[in-house]
């Protein structure tokens, strides 16, 4: 596989590690001591832990879609302003299934170094998640 550029690694990191959960790409996309903060206060690190972080999400709303709906470039960081939509069908934290449709905004900042994912901040709009979560 050719050598991906920092916005190629972004929109693989959404539409075939999330969008499609293809797990193959974490090797791909990701240096093995990956740093991700999640929105829901969640921060883990190295590829194992994202699995898990993965795994947790995508058992409460399991077709998560991830949409990039404006990518800023600037040096080695990206940043993303993203919608996310899905059914919230399993248990996720707290929260019991209620089979709502959920769509939530977001901004996910990513930074790179040699040619890999070096750690990703995502912020979204908590309120508006848990609202359709409760």
């Amino acid at each position: 596989m050719k050598k991906l550029t920092n916005k190629e690694l972004v929109k693989v990191y959404y539409d075939e590690l999330w969008n499609k959960q293809n797990r193959d790409y974490i090797d791909i996309l990701f240096d093995d001591n990956i740093t991700f903060h999640g929105s829901l206060d969640i921060s883990v690190k190295g590829k194992e832990e994202l699995k898990k972080y993965m795994d947790t999400i995508l058992t409460g709303i399991p077709n998560l879609f991830h949409s990039i709906v404006t990518m800023v470039c600037e040096g080695d960081t990206i940043a993303v302003k993203a919608l996310y939509n899905g059914r919230h069908t399993g248990k996720l934290f707290d929260y019991e299934p209620t089979n709502n449709k959920i769509a939530y905004s977001g901004a996910s900042f990513f930074k790179f170094k040699d040619g890999k994912i070096i750690d990703i901040w995502v912020l979204g709009d908590l309120k508006t998640l848990i609202k359709q979560l409760s």
